[in-house]
């Protein structure tokens, strides 16, 4: 083996190392950059070999370490006018600009040389770089009269702030990198200049010109531009005027799209005169349209200016709706009030819609892809008073415009309040938003997250669990979504309403854009998972399943069948109908403190207690003494003592028993176990009994006891662990009903204070019949040896004893798994009805997500297709767009061939990316998409290796930009 050198020992650690031996290297070294270095670099000029030069670049902008004489620092710079400049004098480096040496930028010409007709900027012409703030002297071409003076500075990658007579531009990079900024952390355009004026001079000796507000102008023109350049609008003829409804928005290419990434034929499958039978053997959801809606009172905006001053400019052509129709139809119903509700969110609606005083915009309401998160073209809108109807019919018909496919799904944290009435509402809107599919394929669910806190009767209609075709989708994402979106708040709030559309449209398809890209890792994590867990969760119901159907076959056929007429049908007019609900009996707190006082003690008709074996009563003096805590009250060490007397009696009794039927048992215990024979020189409740299980091994056994105990031992093991399993069930269901009386009918500190007593004695009898549970299953397996006998009697794990209430929707239904304890040794023709029932709910559940997972991953490989697919199709678009405009000179569309060559470039660049994007995505999904297809043909695939997928990078980091940890998204909490 190689030893470890020192650079071994120091790997991992770098700050260690650096703090141990390099700081004063590294002072001596940046100090060293304060002078002018060797001589060899100051004794004569970099670039003429003048003697004596003085001129370097500031901060190493220009890498090397050498000096200039004042003419070549000038025209070495004549590309880099934004360069700060440093001077030795008086034994130190002075701050210069190249405005300050006469240096001069020449538009037009090749860097150098100068233009015979130039013509002088304004003298204070300012550029705004990502290094600073820069007073230039600059110089306009002359030679050719027709181009003018924006122009020109586009030519040179500097945008112009006004378009007549500019005196400030921003260098394309200075805009980029405050897009990116804005976009990821959200800094405003006032900290972002702030910033280069603090780079520019920190000391606020020599202050660079306020730029801010046109800055801000810049930003604004940009994000308009660069979206019609993405969209193509500059390869049609028709160009920025011909921009329709939502083409500036980045489609989400994994939703089924005609035309786009559907398959030839699709739509020729006349679905409507199928039964639903055959919609159910066809696959139908794979063109399934999931949507989700919702509200976000964060992102208000303040009556300041007006839209006469400063008007939102191409109306509708993004993500926000079209603001001339939307006023129109929220004009109808001014006197509208908010959504009511059936949960307990209501409450946050009515706390946002109080503070509404001087807002122009109390909030705004979005539409997004259910699955993928992407915003949907003309899905946002601006809230003027809460969360209305008006406002949120109008959005989510909008969102759906000219829609073309058949079935759609809405998921809204109100749906259930949502759906009523909601087509004779949509008559109140014009025509052309009318939805044009068949009603009855629309249907409205519930966020995952949100539908607990709704009545009973909307969670099993509402529930995605419960949904046949929906897979693994929560609806939560727009929810999502919002966590990015609220950190432009701040800087939104006080904009005027041309400047926040512009904004927000800028912050809508960068999340968009990232979302693609962050999709192309997603998906394949996604597909893993589904065909992991699928596998867990067939293998789980399959061992639930063939349990009860080895004791009544028909009732399970019947379950079966109730589930499947269930997913076929409209289910939401069948409420109170639901396989997978059950009636319970309310349990109040009087029940429960009876329940525990008659599981205390067992008594015989004249009060004595029933004899029994002594091991659970130590075990029960130990749990509760170890309850009481390290600093138990009076009363409990007064009760500690009653206990720990009576046990000692107890125990003296058993130990004279015991040897009558053990006369040679201390022969056969080890050194240790004989010094805990005696009960009198400790802790009673720390004594072991020694019981035949106990002894090592059977021979001893044999030699130790009486002929036939061992065999007595195991009957009472086996009939102890079935009391202990059957006090487990028992207890569980005693604590989700108290929990769920504490959380509908106690409030105040005194009865929580009180329920919290109630839970925690509910717990000591759950954790003691765990206790008893395992010890007695692990005697059974010292006495009987690995049998049959284990398939009733399994290890409890941990986590058997924690699981969900039985019948409940809950969170986590989709990763939910039911324990072993609640089918494996239950009787269906038993007396236990409540059991025979939540069995039958949760046989039903677990159907349902062994079905749900299987759909998930049809899903995927589906929208893995689409995407592909949309890849060819936005690749033979951008081929068409290539050859576009490329008119005559002479006519009246002409363009240049400068700018029809920029066109074709354009085209090109994106033609070699879509092509390079879906064939990678074709190969790096090709293996994993080739075990989902042999999984959903039933093959075999347990041999396989097992699936890893690495997280990529981006698509963590663009997770955390939408406020999710690390470890969250390693985990994949999209899913």
């Amino acid at each position: 083996m190689r030893a470890l050198t020192h650079k071994d020992i120091y790997q991992d650690f770098p700050m260690k190392v650096f703090v141990e031996k390099f700081r004063d290297e590294t002072l001596d070294e940046w100090l060293r950059l304060e002078g002018r270095g060797s001589a060899k670099f100051y004794e004569t000029c970099g670039e003429c070999k003048a003697p004596n030069p003085r001129f370097r670049c500031a901060r190493q902008t220009c890498f090397g370490p050498g000096l200039y004489c004042e003419s070549c620092i000038v025209k070495l710079h004549r590309q880099s006018p934004t360069h700060m400049i440093e001077v030795w004098s008086d034994g130190f480096f002075a701050p210069r600009t190249l405005d300050q040496l006469d240096g001069r930028v020449q538009l037009g010409h090749v860097a150098g040389t100068y233009c015979p007709k130039a013509t002088s900027a304004h003298k204070d012409f300012v550029i705004i770089d990502t290094l600073g703030i820069r007073t230039v002297k600059l110089n306009f071409c002359g030679c050719d009269s027709t181009l003018s003076h924006r122009q020109q500075l586009m030519r040179a990658c500097l945008w112009p702030a006004t378009s007549l007579d500019p005196q400030t531009c921003a260098t394309f990079n200075a805009i980029r990198l405050f897009e990116v900024q804005n976009c990821l952390g959200k800094i405003s355009a006032y900290d972002y200049v702030r910033s280069l004026e603090l780079l520019s001079n920190s000391d606020g000796l020599t202050p660079p010109p306020d730029r801010r507000r046109a800055f801000r102008a810049i930003v604004r023109q940009y994000r308009m531009m660069q979206g019609m350049k993405r969209a193509g609008r500059g390869h049609n003829d028709s160009g920025v005027s011909g921009t329709g409804q939502g083409e500036l928005t980045l489609d989400c290419r994994m939703c089924p799209q005609p035309e786009k990434n559907l398959p030839d034929g699709w739509d020729k499958i006349d679905w409507e005169k199928m039964d639903e039978d055959q919609r159910y053997a066809r696959l139908r959801y794979k063109y399934f349209l999931f949507l989700g809606s919702d509200a976000n009172f964060k992102m208000i905006n303040r009556n300041v200016s007006s839209e006469a001053r400063d008007p939102v400019v191409d109306d509708g052509t993004g993500y926000f709706c079209n603001r001339a129709d939307y006023s129109a139809h929220i004009r109808k119903h001014v006197d509208e009030e908010e959504i009511s509700s059936c949960s307990g969110f209501q409450a946050m609606f009515l706390a946002n819609a109080k503070r509404v005083k001087g807002l122009r915009v109390t909030g705004i309401g979005g539409i997004t892809c259910a699955r993928h998160n992407m915003w949907r073209a003309n899905g946002i809108g601006d809230l003027q008073i809460g969360e209305r109807y008006c406002n949120m019919d109008f959005l989510f018909f909008s969102a759906v415009l000219n829609f073309a496919l058949m079935w759609l799904i809405l998921s809204y944290n109100i749906a259930c309040q949502f759906s009523k009435n909601i087509w004779t509402r949509m008559d109140g809107l014009p025509k052309k938003y009318h939805l044009k599919i068949n009603k009855d394929f629309v249907r409205w669910m519930v966020p995952n997250f949100h539908l607990p806190p709704h009545k009973k009767g909307c969670h099993s209609s509402f529930s995605f669990h419960f949904l046949w075709g929906a897979g693994c989708t929560h609806g939560e994402t727009v929810e999502q979504n919002w966590e990015f979106l609220n950190g432009a708040a701040a800087s939104t709030k006080l904009m005027a309403p041309g400047a926040r559309a512009v904004a927000l449209e800028g912050l809508l398809g960068f999340h968009n854009f990232r979302r693609l890209v962050a999709h192309r890792t997603l998906l394949k994590r996604r597909m893993a998972e589904d065909i992991k867990e699928g596998q867990s969760h067939q293998a789980s119901f399959d061992a639930f399943n063939a349990r009860l159907v080895a004791q009544q076959p028909k009732v399970v056929a019947e379950w079966k069948q109730w589930v499947d007429e269930w997913e076929r049908e409209a289910h939401v007019e069948n409420e109170g109908k639901s396989p997978y609900e059950y009636t319970e009996k309310t349990i109040t707190l009087k029940e429960v403190r009876l329940k525990l006082a008659e599981e205390e003690y067992s008594t015989t008709g004249d009060g004595t207690e029933v004899e029994r074996e002594e091991s659970p009563i130590t075990r029960q003096v130990a749990v509760s003494i170890k309850a009481a805590g390290p600093n138990p009250s009076t009363s409990d060490q007064l009760e500690t003592l009653k206990r720990r007397t009576q046990l000692r009696v107890r125990l003296r009794a058993f130990r004279k028993l015991q040897m009558t039927f053990m006369p040679k048992l201390r022969r056969y215990l080890t050194a240790s176990q004989r010094s805990t024979w005696d009960a009198d020189d400790k802790e009673p409740e720390q004594t072991r009994l020694f019981m035949p299980s106990d002894i090592s091994s059977g021979a001893n056994r044999v030699k130790a006891c009486a002929p036939g105990l061992d065999g007595i031992e195991a009957r009472l093991r086996g009939g102890e662990a079935a009391e202990a399993l059957d006090g487990l069930r028992g207890g569980l269901r005693i604590r989700t009903a108290t929990t769920k009386f504490k959380a509908r009918n106690w409030s105040g500190q005194r009865a929580l204070t009180r329920g919290q007593g109630i839970l925690r004695n509910v717990s000591l009898k759950i954790h003691g019949s765990k206790i008893r549970y395992r010890y007695s299953q692990q005697a059974l397996l010292k006495l009987k040896g690995h049998g049959e006998w284990e398939t009733k009697l399994r290890v409890l794990a941990e986590e058997d004893g924690g699981i969900a209430a039985l019948g409940d929707v809950v969170t986590g239904e989709t990763h939910r798994s039911l324990s072993w304890i609640w089918y494996g040794t239950s009787d269906l023709d038993g007396p236990d009805a409540k059991l025979h029932e939540a069995l039958r709910v949760e046989w039903c559940k677990a159907y349902s997500r062994s079905k749900r997972w299987r759909e998930d991953l049809v899903l995927i490989e589906e929208e893995m297709r689409r995407t592909i697919e949309y890849g060819r199709w936005a690749e033979a678009r951008w081929i068409t767009r290539s050859t576009a405009r490329t008119v005559a000179l002479g006519t009246t569309k002409a363009i240049s061939p400068e700018v029809a060559e920029g066109v074709r470039a354009y085209a090109l660049e994106h033609v070699d990316r879509e092509r390079r994007t879906w064939q990678a995505l074709e190969k790096d999904w090709a293996p994993l998409r080739a075990r989902a297809s042999q999984y959903l043909k039933g093959e075999d695939i347990s041999g396989q290796p097992e699936l890893t997928i690495e997280a990529d990078r981006d698509a963590v980091r663009w997770a955390e930009a939408l406020g999710y940890e690390r470890e969250e998204v390693e985990n994949d909490m999209y899913q």
